[in-house]
């Protein structure tokens, strides 16, 4: 069954070509189709276009399809084009007439997007909520080691005196500007498009504040033609948004690979979140954290994509955007996997000592020595060239004993007023 059917048979090729996968991507917004259809009905009820009657036995049949949803027994056989007309036709198989009104005043296109709308903001509260749950475990680390010396490095040279401390509640406080982003992201997607039909409306004199209160939507695209625009441009957003947060998480999945191989040593896991290698009976890989840098590197390429797909597309409706769909759902899927993964990985991670003490790590004190200096008196510049003329000398011998203690610095982590950041 296809919506279009006019009764006029398409060849194979093209049907299967046109289709692609949609109907399995489908089944990620089948609820959401549901809930919209079932407001659709009680405002075409509102408007007098379904009876009392009709409209509880389109209620049921949507309840009962949405039950299979829920419970996993819902299918999209091949004979249908899309999750669209496989639940119109279960409607129209259990109705009879009832089930093929439906349809009135709406296009697939605006069923597709506001089912999308619907499916995304329910996925980027759910993103929010894990991306805090990890914020929380990392200033929880932060906590625990915030004494816990790490060396600093700039070019990946010895630099300054950091901390384990310093070093979570970065990766949480980055975060937050994620947060932002994909709150941003949020009130975008948060705007009802039901009612825009195939882009420019309907004759009949339907309500469009009805189902954007039925359907929770904070706003509606007033304008028809503009809802139709935000196809592409909503996957655009959300793609930017979810990219800037696996850019965070795969910088930090970095580190970690980093500070775990042997030339660094800084933190290690239990053997059961790592593994080995087929020959070498010593290896110890830490898998997990190099497919999420690899997945969080393939999430940050699907802006591009997205815009390619559409960026010089005119207004309308046109079918480029059935490609958006695949790619972005996986990426949400993909994003919610690698936020649980690394907060149960890196709760278990294990800080070791370090010997700062280490002939390689003699110079991590330097700018600690000449800011002494300056205390006594030289200024920054003749202290600058006093210490720089001992390293050259080979003479420098470090003072590990400066406190830092200004805001933000590992002396003073302000976690308290991080954690207070974090946007509700």
């Amino acid at each position: 069954m296809k919506l279009w059917d006019k009764g006029i048979s398409i060849d194979k090729k093209i049907e299967q070509f046109t289709v692609g996968n949609d109907r399995d991507i489908d089944l990620h917004i089948a609820k959401y189709d549901v809930q919209a259809s079932l407001a659709h009905a009680k405002m075409l009820k509102s408007i007098g276009i379904l009876s009392d009657e009709e409209l509880q036995q389109l209620d049921n049949g949507l309840n009962e399809l949405g039950a299979q949803i829920k419970n996993g027994t819902f299918t999209i056989e091949d004979q249908f084009e899309d999750v669209h007309s496989k639940i119109e036709f279960e409607l129209t198989k259990t109705l009879g007439e009832v089930g093929k009104k439906i349809h009135t005043a709406r296009s697939r296109n605006d069923q597709v997007l506001v089912a999308l709308q619907l499916y995304y903001k329910e996925n980027l509260f759910q993103v929010n909520a894990k991306v805090k749950t990890l914020f929380d475990t990392l200033l929880k680390l932060a906590e625990m080691y915030k004494d816990k010396l790490l060396p600093g490095y700039t070019h990946l040279q010895v630099a300054m005196p950091s901390s384990f401390g310093l070093w979570f509640s970065a990766y949480a406080e980055v975060l937050i500007d994620d947060v932002y982003m994909l709150q941003a992201v949020s009130k975008i997607v948060d705007q009802n498009p039901l009612g825009s039909a195939a882009g420019y409306g309907s004759s009949f004199p339907i309500d469009r504040e009805f189902t954007t209160k039925e359907l929770g939507f904070s706003t509606l695209k007033y304008n028809v033609v503009a809802a139709q625009l935000g196809r592409g441009k909503n996957e655009r957003a959300i793609a930017s948004a979810l990219g800037g947060l696996c850019n965070t998480l795969g910088r930090f999945a970095m580190d970690i690979c980093l500070y775990m191989s042997q030339n660094f040593g800084f933190i290690s896991f239990p053997d059961a979140l790592t593994t080995g290698s087929s020959i070498m009976p010593h290896k110890k890989n830490p898998d997990v954290f190099e497919l999420i840098r690899g997945k969080c590197n393939k999430i940050q390429a699907l802006h591009t994509e997205m815009l390619l797909v559409t960026n010089n597309l005119p207004s309308g409706y046109h079918r480029d955007f059935q490609l958006l769909k695949e790619n972005i759902i996986n990426a949400f899927e993909d994003v919610k996997d690698i936020l649980d993964i690394f907060n149960y990985a890196i709760q278990q991670v294990i800080v070791k000592d370090i010997d700062l003490n280490d002939e390689k790590y003699q110079y991590l004190f330097t700018v600690d020595s000449i800011n002494n200096l300056v205390v006594e008196g030289l200024s920054f510049r003749e202290a600058y060239q006093h210490i720089g003329a001992q390293v050259q000398a080979g003479t420098y011998q470090p003072e590990t004993n400066k406190q830092h203690t200004h805001i933000g610095s590992m002396g003073n982590l302000c976690l308290k007023e991080i954690t207070n950041k974090f946007p509700e």
